[in-house]
């Protein structure tokens, strides 16, 4: 195969190719009204909702979180830095995002602007959301208790009727009635008032919606809403503040308040915690500074009644070796009186908080100290809103005691250890004791008495540096957090963005309109094209006729439709093989109704037309419709016809031809009286004779015959056919219908058989069209051009 060859096969299928898609485009473009009203409808609906939707506000916010003291040492947070790659950083973010969006700090925010309660200027279209400050009315509870009762979710249209008196209705239960502002009204949930907040004057015989919620309904919407994030950044201790709505001086507050109520709150947890540290502390120093004043004085005593001035030179050999011993008891000592310090506080029956680091060595206990302080300030705050016998606090109790519990058996454990320890000591002190027997018994009781006074001196400057230590934190104490950006909204709403919603109007208005068709296309199971005959028959296509208006073509016809009858004319020729003997074309169909007889006439006067003689023969004796198309009904209906002849053989031939009827150039063999028995009467053999007479006496005999899925009337005289024409009326004929052409065709019960489309709507794009009326004053405009033409 050359190069040129395979060029112009490819050109050939991409012309096919271009053909189908423009033929698809056609068929949906015959509908572009349906598009353009599509569209033209949803840009106004969008553009109704961009005008009468409540615009949504983002308003955002910013706050650094300050660096916290580590409780384990600089090592510690070095280490967690080396090992984690900063993820304690992330978890104290989480933390503290957790805080912040807990029901409790919420609830605070909402009870004090009083959110639960929403105010709304109704309008003719939609409501608009108003500020508590900029509605004329305010609803206010009767009692606190109402606030948070379950059933407590309801809407009330308020109409202003004047300065003193308004008409409200429930929307739930439809109940309407007037009140005066100020009267006492009463609901399933408990009782409230309505008053004026503003000029009441300028709002009279306006409506306005009260939307009333219970707070914990309130908090669970609004943590819906609330957007808090941290950065993108691990070690980043900034949290993001994010809250759409349609009022932004509302989001504003939310925002701003929550940052200061969390704020506050972590302030309090501190200053609690110093409070309770500076009392501990505090009260062990008056018990202490006591047991300093007694010990100065006994030492006092014991100088002066021993006249003792200093320490014998015997006695320097062994305090060396003793020192060092002393250090060791002192230390332990001193932890053993903390413990008991300890202790005392635990066995108090009050549930108080614990003084925290106040120099117990195990770092377990510390532990145990933190965690029972949070508990502490926890029921503390939830005592704020509920009593003892809430279950949350008893359960928070019942944790509190399990750790006081744990906490004094770990202190038991630690004082065995220590006390065992200062044993150890005791018992190398007893040694060295020993050693210095010779040392004067006064000088033995000036020890004693000195060491005491050391011991509680040290516990007395120990008190004193951690009361300093714990005032210079309180004093000193950093903000917990630092507000980079306090709340502020976009100015432009975010939501309904109008260039979205138009573009998705102009993209919805568009497809709507195609799915519709398509659907419509998909669910329409008739034929529409010749390309359906061709892929469920397979026969070929001798030709397709256009819709028409007349019943048969006149002389010198240029339309569309004698276009198409005269390429059926050319298209039969060659089918024949262009033969120059006479020829039988059977004209049938698989119903009625389809355009046979409309097909036979119309062929015959084309026929003519090329100078040939043509006999047309009505073979449908069951319903016949020749001369109703030719309009010779009411003259020839007393005539014989086919049936006279097949019933009688006296009836000549001759007699039954009628000639040139109404000036047509084709002579006419009506069907005749509908006869009982058509189909046996077909079989007699005499209309043989018919078609026989008419192949000798004329050029082409069309033989418009019964449809053959109701009669077998076709297929009885099929053989004396040289042609046969199946006709298919388009937007008519069910396509499973076309199994009985196929089948025909394919068993060869029909001679020479050629499909003929009628009734085809070239406006819709079915078939090609062009060629059809050649020498008319056809528009030659595009098609885009033709959209906006007044059909």
């Amino acid at each position: 195969m050359s190069k040129n060859q395979n060029n112009f096969e490819d050109n050939f299928e991409k012309s096919e190719e271009d053909i189908n898609i423009r033929q698809i485009l056609e068929q949906y473009l015959y509908y572009w009204k349906w598009f353009v009203i599509g569209i033209v409808v949803s840009l106004i609906f969008a553009f109704l909702y961009v005008k009468y939707t409540q615009k949504q506000y983002q308003v955002s916010a910013k706050i650094l979180l300050n660096e916290k003291e580590s409780s384990t040492g600089e090592l510690a947070g070095l280490m967690d830095q080396a090992m984690l790659g900063g993820g304690s950083t992330n978890s104290e973010v989480g933390d503290q995002i957790d805080v912040l969006t807990s029901k409790r700090l919420l609830t605070k925010v909402i009870e004090k602007n009083n959110l639960n309660i929403q105010y709304f200027s109704v309008g003719r279209v939609s409501e608009i959301e108003l500020t508590h400050e900029n509605s004329p009315i305010r609803f206010i509870f009767l009692n606190e208790e109402s606030k948070n009762s379950d059933k407590l979710n309801d809407q009330y249209l308020i109409t202003i009727l004047s300065t003193t008196k308004f008409k409200l209705e429930n929307k739930a239960s439809g109940k309407t009635n007037e009140y005066a502002f100020g009267q006492k009204i009463s609901d399933k949930f408990g009782n409230f008032i309505i008053s004026p907040n503003k000029d009441i004057k300028k709002h009279i015989d306006s409506e306005y919606l009260v939307s009333v919620k219970s707070i914990d309904q309130t908090v669970n919407n609004l943590q819906k809403r609330l957007n808090i994030s941290p950065n993108s950044e691990k070690t980043s201790k900034i949290i993001n503040f994010s809250l759409i709505g349609p009022v932004p001086d509302v989001s504003k507050k939310i925002i701003d308040d929550l940052i200061l109520i969390y704020n506050s709150d972590l302030v309090n947890d501190n200053h609690k915690l110093t409070e309770a540290t500076s009392k501990f502390i505090n009260s062990r120093l008056e018990i202490v500074t006591n047991d300093l004043h007694g010990v100065d004085k006994n030492l006092e005593q014991y100088k002066v009644s021993n006249n003792i001035t200093d320490v014998t030179s015997e006695a320097n050999i062994f305090l060396e070796s003793a020192a060092d011993n002393d250090k060791k008891l002192l230390e332990s000592s001193t932890q053993l009186q903390l413990v008991d310090y300890m202790n005392s506080t635990l066995n108090s029956t009050k549930t108080d908080l614990l003084p925290s680091n106040i120099g117990l060595e195990d770092k377990s206990i510390s532990s145990e100290i933190a965690s029972y302080n949070e508990l502490v300030l926890a029921k503390e705050d939830m005592l704020k809103s509920v009593t003892n016998e809430h279950p949350n606090v008893i359960k928070l109790q019942e944790q509190i005691n399990d750790i006081k519990r744990n906490l004094k058996s770990s202190l038991r454990l630690y004082k065995n250890n220590t006390q065992t320890t200062l044993n150890s000591i005791q018992n190398k002190q007893n040694q060295i004791a020993s050693r210095i027997q010779k040392v004067p018994s006064q000088e033995r009781g000036f020890r004693d008495i000195s060491r005491q006074q050391q011991i509680v001196e040290a516990l007395y400057l120990f008190l004193l540096q951690k009361r300093e230590e714990n005032e210079i934190k309180s004093a000193a104490t950093p903000e917990n957090i630092k507000v980079i950006d306090f709340a502020y909204d976009s100015k432009i709403p975010v939501s309904p963005k109008k260039s979205i919603i138009f573009l998705g109007a102009l993209v919805l208005g568009f497809i709507i309109p195609f799915v519709l068709i398509y659907i419509y296309k998909l669910l329409n199971n008739n034929v529409n094209s010749k390309e359906d005959v061709e892929d469920a028959v397979g026969a070929p296509i001798a030709g397709q006729v256009p819709k028409s208006e007349t019943s048969i073509i006149e002389h010198n016809d240029n339309s569309s439709v004698a276009e198409a009858f005269r390429i059926l004319r050319t298209n039969v020729n060659f089918l024949m093989k262009n033969s120059k003997e006479s020829q039988c074309i059977y004209i049938t169909s698989t119903t009625s109704g389809e355009g046979k007889t409309f097909i036979s006439t119309n062929l015959a006067q084309i026929l003519t037309m090329s100078g040939k003689s043509v006999l047309l023969i009505g073979a449908d004796i069951r319903s016949p419709k020749v001369l109703d198309y030719l309009n010779i009904a009411d003259q020839y209906r007393h005539r014989y016809g086919v049936t006279e002849y097949l019933i009688s053989e006296d009836i000549k031939l001759e007699e039954i031809i009628i000639k040139n009827p109404a000036n047509y150039k084709f002579d006419v063999i009506y069907s005749g009286q509908i006869a009982p028995n058509p189909s046996e009467l077909l079989m007699n053999g005499r209309f043989n004779d018919i078609v026989n007479y008419g192949k000798q006496h004329y050029d082409y005999v069309l033989v418009d015959t019964a449809p053959v899925s109701l009669v077998t009337d076709t297929l009885l005289i099929a053989d004396d056919a040289d042609l046969t024409m199946y006709v298919v009326r388009a937007n008519y004929l069910d396509k499973r219908m076309l199994a009985i052409p196929h089948d025909l065709y394919k068993e060869n019960r029909l001679k020479n058989m050629a499909m003929v489309v009628n009734d085809v709507d070239f406006t819709k794009g079915y078939g090609y069209g062009y060629g059809y009326g050649y020498g008319e004053n056809h528009n030659t405009d595009s098609w885009f051009k033709n959209l906006f033409k007044k059909k």
